[in-house]
């Protein structure tokens, strides 16, 4: 903190002000390397600075055992712990006595970033997470605390990642980008095969519009994928690259014709909420995750095919893309505002101080009791 560069970056900057606001004690841990300054603390929290090896497959865990040999010497109720790679880790606050919790976030070991090893040490640790903290994992979506229970037999409680509601205020940002308000449909996300961006080109170019599509994020590293893509896209497609400023990303959200989302690996995905509280037409590939978050509120598409088809839909009649963009941030307000989120996650500290089992009592932040069924998760 105060940095945003990933969704558990943006996860903590959101949680952590508001359970200091409500009288909380909250402490930070924040990666040494990557802060130039280092203030003390930010909006009541206080941030301590540790070492890592800052490399794609040790920052992470390297920075996670530097906290974990610190904050067994700390007088603390509750540790938080985000990403299943440090589910090993949190065996050192278990032994000292420390009750401890672990979100999990989506399924890791699918992901293609990660080379057969990764992929492997993601999946142990899945596996392995509920016998290290049995009372302490926590799901962001009611799919995959069902994956957990059924491929490991891991109860969770069951916590959404949160989003906030926006509008537009300064369009004129999109011309540097090409751009013009309405005229463009968009793609938020790296470019991995597991998010799909080869499908949303194909059926985009299938489809009959005379709109552009916009596609922001790289994979951060020299991919064939990527180069493939590419080479395939056509005169429509702007690929604009990674975009920093959170204001500009605002209003690539808010002035799209509509928004296209083919994540496949869970839970609820930040990209995917951002887009509903900004008020986006949302075409989402057809799989459990997306359709708990959506819930009605965007349109699911299940190939190329089927989202080519969807895109002459909402072509051939405007007002249904705009009743989808005047309901999408009600579905932000009612389920997943930041409020809400910290809300729960006040409720289940409080639960796991008083030594009680919050993936058996904790209450879920997804309305009502609903189990969403799921048969496959793509």
């Amino acid at each position: 903190m105060p940095s945003s560069y990933s969704g558990f970056e943006t996860f903590f900057l959101e949680l952590a002000p508001r359970l200091a606001a409500r009288g909380h004690d909250v402490t930070v841990y924040c990666r040494k390397s990557l802060f130039p300054e280092r203030p003390d603390s930010y909006q009541g929290v206080k941030l301590i600075y540790l070492p890592s090896i800052e490399t794609k497959n040790l920052g992470t865990l390297t920075h996670t055992l530097a906290c974990m040999f610190d904050v067994v010497r700390r007088d603390v109720d509750v540790v938080l712990v985000v990403n299943v790679a440090n589910a090993f880790h949190c065996l050192i606050p278990r032994i000292f006595g420390k009750r401890c919790a672990l979100s999990v976030d989506g399924i890791e070991w699918l992901r293609g970033k990660w080379g057969v090893l990764g992929k492997a040490f993601f999946y142990l640790s899945a596996r392995a997470c509920g016998k290290i903290l049995p009372k302490g994992i926590i799901t962001d979506a009611y799919a995959m605390r069902k994956l957990y229970l059924e491929q490991f037999n891991t109860p969770s409680a069951c916590i959404a990642y949160g989003s906030n509601i926006g509008v537009s205020t300064n369009p004129e940002v999109l011309r540097q980008y090409g751009l013009e308000p309405g005229n463009y449909y968009l793609v938020l996300g790296r470019l991995v095969p597991e998010n799909s961006a080869d499908l949303l080109v194909e059926g985009f170019t299938q489809a009959k519009t005379d709109r552009l599509l916009a596609i922001v994020g790289d994979a951060n590293y020299k991919s064939s994928f990527v180069a493939r893509l590419k080479s395939a896209a056509g005169e429509r497609v702007r690929f604009l690259g990674r975009v920093d400023r959170p204001d500009q990303v605002k209003e690539l959200y808010c002035n799209a014709y509509a928004y296209l989302h083919g994540h496949t690996v869970g839970g609820t995905n930040p990209a995917l909420l951002h887009a509903l509280g900004y008020g986006d037409c949302i075409l989402a590939r057809d799989n459990p995750f997306n359709a708990e978050v959506l819930d009605g509120h965007g349109l699911l598409f299940r190939d190329a095919a089927d989202l080519a088809a969807k895109i002459e839909m909402i072509e051939a009649d405007p007002a249904l893309a705009a009743d989808y963009r005047r309901r999408a941030p009600e579905r932000v307000r009612t389920v997943y505002s930041w409020d809400r989120i910290a809300d729960q996650y006040e409720e289940l500290f409080l639960q796991m101080a008083e030594g009680e089992d919050p993936t058996q009592a904790h209450s879920s932040v997804t309305a009502g009791s609903r189990e969403l069924i799921a048969t496959s998760y793509d």
